[in-house]
């Protein structure tokens, strides 16, 4: 689920609800598999559709809610566990069934901050009680209330309400870097070509920024780490904005001039889509790791593992070294579960998150935020430890307006 960053929209409910029904009439596709026996659908399904008029949106399909039995637990986990990266959510009932599933269902949604809509499905089999649409309605809170009868084909009155309900935040597309350059200014990028550089291609937060340069009609020059200081000294250009990759931080601190604003792409992913005012907050935390203490390490994409891993091995020998503490490290990698409580880490450092939503970002860290745990950013833990921490928010704190001394 992690590697799709169109809006993402869960559908839920009970076992044998129409659930799988449902998504094959909204795609026009069979794309779910239908049958009279309960439980069909076990673990989450996803689907890619396009909404007319609205555009690309991922639809999961999750496990009945009252599924029962040891296994059927571990489905009801899984389907809850999709709440976290949603944006919209679809509540299907049945039957004028509306009880304790249905209400901790929501009561999940609202934990997340997910807006949903409730579907009375099978109307031809049993009509949506008058009662029960006005306490939905009122006592709810879902976005709308919908009656839908599969041969009716009333799918247009779902996909109307759908867009309505959405939250635009899921769909729109803002700048990466809008707020730092302006027309016609040159932005240097520095990408290294590497171990853990792809085959015959750039990582996704350099295509994006490279991208987002030109969308923001500004020139964008890309170069490697090694040829920074030559070129520089050949060409006599003074950029106004320039982006490294983190692991090299100190060799571009080193040539960029000081008064050449200078970031990385994972702090400017972090300001982009991360929760960048507790990535601030959170960042000089590590100061107060002690011997013994836990850090959980979040990738949000699973890859190859080379020798030389930036989240496994690369940061953790860089916060050893800062700290000279003896520290534990855990990596969990895509949106996996983390296996232990969030409160036996001392620091979460979160990954850039180039391959998901915000939504899925932002909720990724809400346990360890309602926790109290620190949290902070791969690009701006390492910039940290590398003692050119103030000059890679740099940027962003200028542009808010706000003072440096806020966040130590």
């Amino acid at each position: 689920m992690g590697r799709e960053r169109k809006p993402h929209i869960g559908i839920y409910g009970r076992r044998n609800n129409g659930k799988s029904t449902l998504i094959n009439k909204l795609t026009g596709q069979d794309i779910a598999i239908v049958s009279e026996q309960a439980g069909t659908t076990t673990d989450p399904v996803k689907k890619s559709y396009e909404i007319t008029g609205f555009g690309p949106v991922i639809l999961i399909d999750t496990a009945g809610i009252d599924d029962i039995g040891e296994l059927g637990g571990k489905r009801v986990e899984k389907t809850l566990q999709t709440i976290k990266h949603i944006d919209l959510a679809i509540l299907v009932i049945a039957g004028n069934n509306f009880g304790n599933e249905e209400e901790e269902l929501i009561g999940q949604f609202i934990k997340y901050d997910a807006p949903f809509i409730i579907v009375h499905n099978k109307e031809d089999i049993e009509p949506l009680d008058a009662g029960l649409l006005e306490k939905l309605k009122k006592s709810s809170g879902a976005e709308a209330v919908i009656r839908f009868d599969k041969d009716k084909g009333n799918v247009d009155d779902l996909i109307d309400e759908v867009k309505k309900a959405i939250p635009e935040s899921a769909y729109s597309n803002p700048s990466l870097l809008g707020d730092l350059i302006s027309y016609g200014d040159i932005v240097l990028l520095i990408t290294p070509i590497d171990i853990e550089a792809p085959e015959g291609r750039m990582i996704l937060p350099q295509v994006q920024t490279i991208r987002d340069v030109l969308d923001n009609d500004a020139v964008c020059i890309v170069l490697k780490e090694r040829e920074v200081d030559t070129f520089l000294k050949k060409t006599g250009i003074k950029p106004a904005l320039a982006v490294t990759d983190s692991q090299i931080f100190l060799k571009a601190d080193a040539s960029i001039p000081k008064d050449v604003p200078l970031t990385s792409f994972s702090i400017l992913l972090a300001h982009f889509k991360g929760d960048f005012e507790s990535y601030l907050k959170g960042t000089p935390k590590i100061d107060d790791l002690n011997d013994g203490d836990r850090v959980l390490l979040l990738e949000s994409c699973t890859h190859h593992v080379s020798c030389d891993d930036i989240g496994r091995t690369k940061i953790p020998r860089w916060i050893s070294n800062y700290t000279g503490k003896q520290l534990e490290f855990d990596v969990v990698a895509g949106l996996d579960k983390i296996k232990r409580g969030i409160t036996d880490y001392s620091l979460v450092i979160q990954c850039g998150g180039c391959m998901i939503t915000r939504k899925q970002l932002i909720n990724r860290l809400k346990t360890a935020k309602d926790e109290e745990v620190p949290v902070t950013n791969y690009g701006m833990a390492i910039a940290y430890v590398h003692g050119i921490y103030h000059r890679a928010v740099a940027p962003f704190i200028k542009s808010k307006e706000d003072d440096m001394t806020d966040y130590l």
